[in-house]
């Protein structure tokens, strides 16, 4: 039997056969008895197909091996984990970033070593207009932020934070449609976000988070991992307040 919902997935997003091969690195043979013969492919086949697709596993096959938990989708969603932040690639950060069409978040207390790059600076200069970019520091008046001071055994919170935010100050009357503002929640991860790719740096108690683990993440279509990040970032954007001169000087 033919797999009609393929063949129509992919007419609904003006792919061919040989379109869908290349871009999940298959033979257009293989696609082709998928279609015609109704196979199922191998697990990661279906995956990266969805992915690229826009849809649903389960919208286009329905067998045993397609209808999989959200546990096992979720770590499909895992593209690597480093030990530490610092061991993260250099380039890694900036490279995300420059591939977002749509949308760039950054959610942390004081992200202060992002805030010092030049580099992202002319990046938020290059996608303002274009792409929504929201960064998200915390309150540096809140408890919270006295408390993660605490926690990674310094009391200096705050001032890394109103650093940050003196050396974004450039942006803020330059490129209004840049998004800044403080937020006075606990965070339990600092979260950067590009479209569908993200870096989730964890929070450790007694450490400073260049020291915790870090999560790359990529978004497949009926995974919950990657949403229930972006999804935190949305409710802190809600509640969170715009910057004043106040949060910069401290007076």
């Amino acid at each position: 039997m033919s797999n009609e919902r393929l063949r129509s997935a992919l007419l609904a997003r003006g792919m061919t056969v040989q379109d869908l091969a290349d871009a999940i690195e298959v033979n257009p043979k293989t696609v082709e008895r998928w279609i015609t013969q109704g196979k199922a492919p191998y697990r990661r086949h279906q995956y990266a197909a969805a992915s690229v697709l826009n849809v649903d596993v389960t919208t286009l096959w329905d067998d045993s091996r397609a209808v999989d938990t959200a546990t096992d989708l979720s770590k499909a969603e895992i593209v690597t984990i480093y030990p530490h932040r610092h061991m993260v690639p250099n380039g890694l950060w900036r490279e995300i970033y420059e591939q977002a069409e749509s949308r760039i978040d950054v959610l942390v207390y004081s992200g202060l070593w992002l805030s010092e790059d030049p580099l992202f600076h002319d990046l938020l200069r290059r996608k303002a207009g274009a792409t929504q970019l929201r960064i998200l520091l915390g309150d540096p008046d809140c408890p919270a932020v006295r408390q993660r001071g605490i926690d990674e055994g310094h009391r200096i919170m705050d001032g890394k934070i109103r650093n940050a935010l003196v050396n974004y100050r450039p942006l803020f009357t330059s490129h209004p449609d840049i998004g800044f503002r403080l937020h006075d929640g606990t965070l339990y991860n600092s979260i950067f976000r590009s479209d569908d790719e993200m870096l989730v740096n964890t929070h450790v108690y007694g450490i400073g988070a260049y020291m915790a683990p870090v999560l790359h993440l990529r978004r497949l279509p009926g995974a919950g991992l990657f949403d229930t990040y972006a999804n935190s970032i949305d409710q802190t954007w809600g509640s969170a307040r715009p910057v004043t001169d106040r949060d910069i000087t401290g007076a």
